[in-house]
């Protein structure tokens, strides 16, 4: 019998289980969170820290919900990085299954939002509420990344609250493991999200270099 498991409910000792997935230890697993070269324009600066700004004034009055969080940040995020631009296609509330050929399993759910370069994936970026720990969703974008069906090529993600910004990155080849970021905030010093825009920049880069 067919058990299907939601994305929302997976752990990580489940995916442990069923995919053999592991957390990288090697620290090389992972630069191109690390090694961004995209200088950021004063315009794109000014721009960021208007985001920052909006965002603070929302956070008064939590909880910010989802739909918020995708429209004061993701959406100007996504537009600076260019991903509203071709070679990359927007896709949203794309659903995605992951399914276990030999043990019958399916995991099914929802991902938020979904860029896409030539059917490839590029993002896989979970909106939560701002209250909700973007940790508690590495299981579920995890599970999500895994259904890619180039596993050749490593997949990236992000998760945010609109808060807290968390990147990943994962393979199926060799073996399949998983690293992430350091975990970015705005409640810290300075503007985080300029260092965001670059990791995303870097990471449209990287996808678009390999397909």
């Amino acid at each position: 019998m067919m058990q299907t498991i939601p994305a929302t409910e997976i752990t990580l000792r489940q995916l442990k289980q069923l995919f053999g997935l592991q957390q990288a230890q090697d620290q090389t697993f992972f630069p191109e969170w690390l090694e961004t070269d995209a200088n950021l324009s004063q315009t794109e600066q000014n721009l960021l820290d208007r985001l920052k700004a909006n965002f603070g004034e929302l956070m008064e009055d939590p909880p910010m919900l989802e739909n918020s969080v995708k429209m004061v940040v993701l959406a100007p995020l996504l537009d600076l990085a260019g991903f509203y631009r071709k070679p990359f296609r927007i896709e949203t509330e794309t659903s995605v299954d992951v399914e276990m050929e030999d043990e019958g399993i399916i995991i099914r759910g929802r991902i938020d939002v979904l860029v896409l370069k030539n059917r490839l994936w590029l993002l896989v970026i979970e909106s939560k509420r701002s209250d909700f720990a973007v940790t508690r969703a590495i299981p579920q974008a995890l599970a999500y990344m895994l259904g890619n069906a180039d596993i050749a090529q490593p997949t990236f993600g992000m998760i945010t609250n609109g808060n807290e910004f968390l990147f990943l990155k994962g393979t199926r080849q060799p073996t399949a493991e998983y690293a992430t970021s350091r975990l970015f905030s705005l409640v810290n010093p300075n503007n985080e999200l300029y260092t965001v825009l670059q990791v995303l920049k870097r990471l449209g880069k990287e996808v678009a270099g390999n397909s």
